[in-house]
């Protein structure tokens, strides 16, 4: 995987290195092929001062056997501050205009090519040679233009020689090219690569359950280090979870089993007693064994039930038969219901609403069974004295309260109240059920829409609020 990232940047870069080359000696070419192409100036078209000698023919003019230039020319002389000479075919001249002092009237061939190849010390001109023919006769004419202004190096070359050299050097310079590309390519590469194989590396990782990564946030991949980081952090806070949560499930399966069992013992002994001959059961004791099998028999259907609740209402296969309910009345029946019940005898529920009737569209049996469960849990969770303040109250939703002032919560337990399977740690010898009934309540407000909110203290008391 490392060489593999490696390997495409460098191909990347020696790839936009090879453009950048070819785009560079496209430049040049057509940077060359336009300084080659004619510009025209004052009728004449040139691009270099050769070009301008050469094209200058047409400023020449012959009158009765006089040679002179057009007064065009004598401007474009003047504008480019050059001389002209015109000589005949002996190399005598005959005509010059804006020549020097001390240039010569007459030339052979031999000085007439050292004049053009060399810048004569004695008018410091470069000068440039053509020629035109005026009636029956050739005129040669020198345009001359000012050394610090034009330059003419001379120099001879073997061509064989060159075009083996230049080929070899094109190839020396391609492959030095090629090295230096590869070179920084594959530093620059390893430099950018590196992080990359290092972040495939921590993925890699992060997917086989190492979660314990830290890395430095720092460079340009400064913003996935951070996210690595959260993820790496997530991960190992959800592993946690479910570890505390696969735990708190075998607990479960732990006393579910211990639940079902216990009454299952007492329901098999009874009907043992009640079918067997060897037992001469009077008719209050056969009263006695059948209620105690009834009871032992209901409970259980009790935890079937919440499991069955539990399950459809976490897979939402549950439907809702909403009625327009009067909540006041449902909330206030519930606590009647549960003061009527014997075994709470003892117990002080105070009731409060802030008008009697607030209608709301609700699944009365579930929302019933939502109030019980959570005043159930704060009478068996509680000591006997507890204190039970319930309140019902419409501002821009329903709200119900509950709030007792008994043990309360710990702030490590408070998130997992809403957990199946969680019991918690303060429950005591009055606590029967199956560890749903938190999981449920939730389950039940959320499925008609609404929120549960739970506030608790150590030794304080526990608050929850609904919201229909």
């Amino acid at each position: 995987m490392n060489w593999k990232i490696t390997g495409r940047f460098i191909a990347t870069i020696v790839s936009v290195a090879v453009i950048v080359i070819v785009i560079n000696i496209i430049g040049v070419a057509l940077l060359i092929f336009n300084g080659g192409r004619n510009n025209l100036a004052n009728g004449i078209a040139y691009s270099s001062p050769e070009d301008f000698t050469r094209e200058f023919e047409i400023y020449l003019m012959e009158d009765k056997d006089k040679i002179y230039i057009s007064s065009d020319g004598e401007k474009l002389l003047q504008k480019k501050e050059a001389w002209i000479q015109v000589l005949d075919e002996a190399g005598n001249e005959v005509y010059n205009f804006q020549k020097p002092m001390n240039v010569k009237n007459h030339y052979t061939p031999v000085e007439l090519i050292h004049a053009y190849k060399y810048i004569s010390s004695e008018t410091m001109s470069t000068i440039f040679v053509a020629e035109k023919n005026l009636g029956n006769r050739n005129y040669s004419y020198i345009i001359g233009f000012s050394s610090e202004k034009i330059k003419r190096n001379v120099f001879s070359y073997d061509v064989y020689n060159f075009d083996n050299s230049l080929r070899i050097g094109i190839y020396i310079m391609i492959f030095l090219d090629a090295l230096i590309a590869l070179l920084f390519g594959y530093l620059f590469s390893r430099r950018l690569t590196k992080p990359l194989v290092n972040i495939v590396k921590d993925v890699k990782s992060l997917s086989e359950g190492e979660y314990s990564l830290e890395r430095k946030e720092k460079g340009i991949y400064k913003e996935i280090y951070h996210n690595i980081n959260n993820l790496s952090s997530k991960l190992e806070s959800n592993e946690i979870e479910r570890k505390n949560l696969d735990k708190m499930r075998e607990e479960w399966i732990s006393n579910i089993s211990h639940d079902i069992k216990t009454p299952l013992v007492s329901v098999k002994g009874y009907a043992e007693i009640l079918s067997s001959e060897e037992y001469d059961c009077t008719k209050e004791e056969v009263r006695e064994y059948s209620r105690i099998i009834e009871e032992k028999s209901d409970y259980i259907k009790e935890l079937i039930d919440d499991l069955n609740l539990s399950t459809r209402l976490k897979n939402k296969a549950l439907t809702l038969n909403k009625k327009h309910t009067n909540i006041v009345s449902l909330v206030r029946g519930v606590v009647i219901d549960i003061l009527n019940n014997p075994q709470n005898s003892n117990v002080d529920i105070d009731f409060s609403a802030t008008r009697e009737v607030i209608d709301v569209d609700i699944d009365e049996i579930l929302i019933k069974r939502v109030i019980t469960n959570i005043l159930y849990n704060a009478i068996v969770h509680n000591d006997e004295n507890v204190a039970i303040e319930v309140k019902v109250e419409r501002k821009d939703r329903v709200h119900i309260f509950i709030k007792d002032n008994g043990k309360g919560i710990q702030e490590e337990e408070l998130k997992y109240i809403f957990e199946r399977y969680y019991r918690g740690t303060n429950t005591g010898k009055r606590h029967k059920g199956s560890g749903l009934g938190m999981a449920i309540a939730k389950d039940i407000v959320e499925t008609h829409g609404g929120i549960i909110k739970v506030e608790s203290e150590l030794l304080a008391g526990t608050r929850v609020e609904i919201i229909l």
